[in-house]
């Protein structure tokens, strides 16, 4: 039994002994789970590019075949010198991060780059698994397009590629699609890394890349 399991196992264990704890069955779930709109409808992607703008995101909609040229665009927008790729990531993606002369790592979990390497490495491409037009949220789950959670929390940019299809009306809709496989870890990500002190001093880059650049794919 993995850890995680024995975690969630011990809380189960805990509820059911509580004379307090309501039956799994007996969970009230009123919230709103879906909209009006289709994933991946023109008016899901509009409010979807609308909230990662307001982010400052910068969002590049293309078909699948321009995808390593909004790819390599980015990166050289970005100044990124050096980048690091999951080993899944498709070898167009991986090859238009490597133009231009910028050093290219492939990191996987049978040969993982190192997490010093990785501090100094300036960017990271991935894919992802599903994102929330609602909420301008990206969400990966570790899959060999994606990579470990550590290669998109080190890099100071980070070029995700988000295929239209995927995109969610609601936060509902996206756990739906990850409670398929909840032994995955996941990242969810809602523009550059950004936080404030109590004197409410913004510090970007303190727990995640402070750049985010999208390549949002209209053809799938």
């Amino acid at each position: 039994m993995t850890d995680k399991a024995t975690f969630l196992a011990t809380i189960r264990q805990a509820l059911a002994a509580s004379a307090d704890a309501a039956p799994a069955d007996t969970i009230i779930r009123d919230y709103r789970v879906e909209t009006d709109e289709k994933p991946g409808s023109p008016a899901v992607i509009a409010e979807f590019v609308e909230a990662l703008e307001d982010y400052d995101v910068q969002v590049l909609q293309v078909e699948s075949k321009q995808v390593p040229e909004a790819i390599a665009q980015f990166l050289t927008d970005t100044h990124s010198h050096s980048v690091v790729v999951p080993e899944g990531l498709d070898p167009e993606w991986a090859k238009a991060a490597a133009r231009n002369g910028r050093a290219l790592c492939t990191d996987s979990a049978e040969n993982p780059v190192n997490k010093m390497d990785l501090a100094h490495i300036d960017a990271v491409v991935t894919a992802s698994r599903t994102a929330v037009s609602l909420s301008g949220s990206i969400v990966l789950d570790s899959q060999p397009d994606q990579g470990r959670r550590i290669i998109t929390l080190l890099p100071d940019v980070h070029v995700c590629v988000v295929r239209c299809s995927d995109v969610q009306p609601t936060v509902a809709q996206a756990v739906s699609i990850l409670s398929k496989h909840p032994e995955r870890p996941t990242t969810w990500i809602a523009g550059g890394s950004a936080t404030s002190d109590i004197e409410l001093v913004r510090v970007n880059g303190v727990h995640g890349p402070r750049t985010l650049r999208v390549v949002l794919v209209t053809d799938c």
